[in-house]
């Protein structure tokens, strides 16, 4: 007679060797005898987890824990679905519910500091990493996690000891060198931090964070693009100085100024990425996209410049002022290709059409101030973008 306990150690050695679809089928086949089996539902969730098919999973996940409310796994289960489906409010409380059953399970305390991560919550992710490591010291990947929301407070120290701790803990854990190149990119030290990236690359070819984050590191080994990345990033302003300029007028001049050094750092990107993307060793760090929007924003300030320069040359003051708006769509263009979430990019895409068309449209029929306009609204991009990422925001789970 076969028992319950034979299709879940059959589906349980299957999830272990990665074999999802026939864990699936174990399962099926105990539930269609045992409906009521709360371990064979949480196991299915899991299988389907495993395939991506996020709300099947959530399904059986909720099953389990209507048949077990009172057993940690269920709860489990149903954090790790929900998390993997992107719903992580609903992947907190299930952990939540989990520890609140089994307080020193570590791997829910690493799914909580996962969670907390994901929506950017930096305290709340690293007391769950603390307290899973509380639980199992020896964890890696919770060593890792630990590391990760201390480099986004700006606590170094603590970033880098964490992140030395998961490395030895685990040499060969991608997680860990994620880490570990984070905190030297954070604090400074972009040279490791790309060593760091390459070992993420080499353990897990397919992580497109640690792709996109060696880029960043390559660049930043450039001291004119990272003096001019680091003015971007302590100059911004925010929507709520537009009030002072009710009061106070000449704000206007700080706009300005931190509208042109955006402009600037956005010029020092494109030359980087360029040079990058067509380096024999660094070119497959590159998409085709990204090579071409870095010789777009390459071409639109020499374009616009010779706009400039004949405008002036010739006293078509319209055309002149065309060049300079031609010139400031490379913010409008750099903003929109550094926007995560599709529909914020698209959108961005499509005010930097707008932008380009305002500008040809001036330059013809010579409307000095509509081209005078259009110049501002480039430059002034970088508001726009921030309101769209604001409304269309990517998050990115690990």
């Amino acid at each position: 007679m076969v028992t319950a306990a034979e299709p879940l150690e059959r589906a349980r050695t299957l999830l272990t060797l990665n074999r999802p679809a026939e864990a699936e089928r174990e399962l099926r086949g105990l539930l269609a005898q045992e409906p009521e089996n709360a371990d064979g539902h949480a196991y299915l969730s899991v299988a389907l987890t495993q395939q991506r098919r996020g709300p099947e999973a959530i399904d059986e996940a909720a099953e389990a824990v209507r048949l077990a409310p009172d057993q940690w796994f269920p709860h489990y289960v149903a954090g790790q679905a929900y998390y993997r489906a992107g719903r992580p409010h609903e992947a907190a409380a299930a952990a939540q519910a989990c520890l609140a059953l089994s307080p020193e399970h570590a791997p829910a305390w690493e799914l909580l500091a996962r969670v907390y991560i994901y929506i950017e919550q930096w305290p709340q992710a690293a007391d769950a990493a603390r307290r899973g490591l509380a639980a199992d010291p020896e964890d890696a990947d919770l060593a890792a996690l630990l590391s990760l929301p201390l480099t986004m407070l700006g606590d170094a120290y603590g970033a880098r000891q964490a992140a030395a701790r998961a490395l030895m803990l685990d040499p060969e854990n991608a997680l860990a060198h994620l880490a570990h190149g984070r905190a030297e990119l954070v604090f400074g030290a972009p040279a490791e931090a790309a060593r760091a990236f390459r070992e993420v690359l080499r353990l897990a070819p397919g992580f497109d964070q640690a792709r996109d984050l060696l880029v960043a590191a390559l660049k930043l080994r450039n001291p004119v693009y990272r003096v001019l990345a680091r003015l971007r990033g302590s100059f911004f302003g925010g929507w709520r100085m537009l009030f002072l300029l009710v009061v106070m007028p000449p704000i206007i001049a700080v706009f300005a100024l931190i509208a042109l050094l955006h402009w600037a750092a956005w010029i020092a990107e494109a030359v980087t990425t360029l040079r990058l993307a067509r380096g024999k060793a660094t070119r497959l760090l590159f998409e085709e996209a990204q090579a071409r929007v870095a010789v777009v924003s390459c071409c639109l300030p020499v374009a616009g410049a010779a706009l400039l320069v004949t405008g002036v040359a010739t006293g078509r003051e319209a055309l002149g002022t065309a060049g300079a708006a031609v010139m400031a769509l490379v913010t409008a263009v750099q903003e929109a290709a550094h926007t995560t979430a599709r529909p914020g990019r698209v959108l961005l895409y499509g005010w930097a059409g707008l932008l380009g068309l305002a500008a040809v449209v001036s330059a013809i029929a010579s409307w000095t101030a509509v081209a005078l306009l259009t110049t501002y609204a480039g430059l002034a991009t970088i508001w726009v973008a921030a309101g769209v990422r604001r409304v269309f925001r990517a998050e990115q789970a690990l």
